[in-house]
């Protein structure tokens, strides 16, 4: 493999690939095993950033003390203190904690490369993300034109007829994905650097292809980064004039795309679901009515939160007569899960620590006197606006594989210009232990894919498998994935002080209609049938048809003066922290 040159920096075979494949495998495999459908792709971003944090040490990064630093140092602390304050299972607590402190680590290495280094680095990651965008592609016109070729295994199948969702199953994911993707055809485009794109028609062809995936997608969250991509385009006056014209022909291109959509689908008489979607215009109702429940939790805990990772739990066990009625596990912007979850004093030091940085960040790129520097911070900085721009929207940063590339962007963002003379001399140490770190990811994935059969055999029973009780058993001494063993005690065993235990652990990670059924009728064994109807109350409040036939046997006529528990409203209200 070619090593890409720098005058006097040299990033090495191993290195590339490693790169190469922490951009592109976790968020193009399609692999999954039940309970989790993007588990996989989550482990093998740890993984392979994992190599990459290995191999940074090689450079000798020096260590950088920056106000992004501190943000994630500050969030770090969270799932533990969650732990120990408002009960979050041990698993989830640990999972948390490794996927925040690996984004810790890359930020620490990218800011501390010098900049012969990030460069290297930089144009090896465009490279990366161009590609795992450009197989993406070739993913969303097989989900939209020929789903019959989606196996589930290479290619993920749509479960949405008629939008692509790439095989991360999500479309926002897959927009954001190639937006990504643009920004480094753009930084490649104008880098001048070894292997860059020279060809004038280059750029303009991949950005059509990659804007024509994002409005198969019909992410309304692609569409405006489309539209942020002409607006780079306009203000940024340090582009190439072709590089320049290509970025504000992108909403050209994006209605182009349309069109042609448009006609396919009234030829062929396929229905295209990117049509229904942007109908709907750039509101959600549904998000709307989450941020003002989220704001009504705030209010009531604005000072210590409710805990990391206990909004779902917290939102649901709340009374919401006009909730929406999907079941949310974040309130879909970061600055209000941040604050609800961890209250005022804290989520606003994070998120002025990470604002001073963007903004930071976006002067160092305005003020780069080198060209080729200049360009990879602007390039990086617009990384990751893209995706916090999507995080007002969305909760991406949630998931490793983009949280892991935004954290080693911001790092190469914010790395010292040449001029400033501001590194502590800190190799002998910062060194081995970003190596150790490194190796040690990779290792933790391993056990964490042996950790994860140990409930995958719960819900998928090989044919010498147990008793369920047993599997169940088993699971719930899994290291990470423990409350995924509870949720099935909780929901597939008769009702038990054991059962409600499980039902109890489980919602801290996500609540649905079965495990709110299980839930109530593991109280109403325990004979605690005020806390049973206040559980059931909240479920009526989704509307859910799976749990119709549970609410519908207090239609029965025949009965008499018997009354199932949950046919009577609770006499008395609930605080939801007396629920967990």
């Amino acid at each position: 493999m070619t090593r890409l040159n720098s005058p006097h920096f040299s990033l090495p075979p191993v290195a590339v690939l490693a790169m190469l494949l922490a951009c592109i495998v976790a968020p193009l495999l399609a692999y999954n095993l039940t309970p989790s459908a993007t588990l996989f792709n989550q482990l093998a971003a740890l993984a392979a950033w994992g190599g990459v944090l290995a191999l940074l040490a090689a450079v000798q990064p020096q260590l950088r003390m920056t106000a992004a630093l501190g943000a994630m140092l500050l969030l770090l602390l969270a799932p533990l203190v969650s732990h120990f304050w408002a009960g979050l299972p041990l698993s989830l607590a640990l999972s948390n904690t490794a996927l925040i402190g690996a984004a810790t680590l890359l930020l620490l290495a990218a800011q501390g490369l010098h900049a012969e280094a990030r460069s290297a680095w930089f144009e090896v990651f465009c490279w990366g993300l161009l590609l795992a965008g450009l197989l993406s592609v070739v993913v969303s016109v097989v989900q939209v034109f020929a789903p019959q070729w989606a196996d589930g295994s290479v290619i993920a199948r749509s479960g949405v007829p008629g939008r692509a969702v790439g095989n991360m199953r999500q479309p926002n994911h897959l927009a954001s994905l190639l937006m990504w993707s643009c920004v480094a055809a753009v930084y490649l485009a104008e880098s001048g650097r070894p292997w860059s794109l020279r060809s004038v028609w280059a750029l303009p062809a991949l950005l059509f292809a990659l804007v024509f995936a994002v409005m198969l997608s019909g992410s309304r969250t692609g569409v405006i980064g489309v539209l942020i991509l002409a607006v780079w385009g306009l203000l940024d006056r340090r582009l190439s004039r072709a590089t320049k014209f290509s970025l504000l022909a992108t909403p050209v291109m994006l209605g182009l795309c349309a069109w042609l959509l448009a006609i396919w689908s009234a030829n062929s008489g396929h229905a295209v679901g990117v049509e229904s979607r942007l109908a709907e215009g750039a509101g959600s109702p549904s998000r709307l009515a989450i941020l003002a429940n989220s704001w009504a939790l705030l209010k009531q805990s604005p000072w210590t939160g409710v805990g990391w990772g206990e909004f779902n739990l917290a939102w649901t066990m709340s009374e919401f007569p006009q909730r929406p009625v999907a079941f949310f596990d974040h309130c879909h912007n970061l600055p209000m899960q941040l604050a609800v979850e961890l209250g005022l004093p804290w989520s606003l030091s994070i998120l002025a620590l990470l604002s001073w940085s963007l903004w930071r960040a976006f002067r160092l790129s305005m003020q780069e006197a080198d060209a080729g520097q200049a360009v990879v911070r602007r390039s990086a900085f617009m990384l990751v606006l893209m995706i916090g721009l999507h995080s007002l929207l969305e909760y991406p940063l949630w998931y490793a594989y983009f949280l892991l590339p935004t954290a080693f962007a911001f790092g190469l963002a914010l790395g010292a210009p040449q001029r400033e003379a501001a590194f502590v001399p800190a190799k002998a140490a910062l060194a081995p232990a970003l190596r150790v770190a490194g190796l040690a990811l990779m290792v933790g994935v391993v056990f964490a894919v042996w950790d994860y059969h140990r409930v995958v055999v719960i819900y998928a029973p090989g044919e010498n498998a147990g008793p369920l009780a047993t599997r169940i058993a088993a699971g719930q001494h899994s290291v990470f994935f423990a409350t995924q063993a509870d949720y099935a005690a909780a929901t597939s065993l008769e009702p038990s002080p054991q059962t409600l235990a499980a039902a109890q652990r489980s919602a801290h990670q996500l609540i649905d209609a079965r495990l709110m059924m299980a839930w109530a009728k593991s109280l109403h064994r325990v004979g605690d049938d005020e806390k049973a109807r206040y559980v059931v109350a909240r479920l009526r409040e989704f509307h859910n048809a799976s749990a119709a036939s549970f609410l519908s046997e207090c239609d029965e006529t025949d009965l008499g003066a018997f009354k199932f528990f949950q046919c009577e409203p609770p006499k008395q209200m609930f605080e939801w922290r007396e629920l967990r």
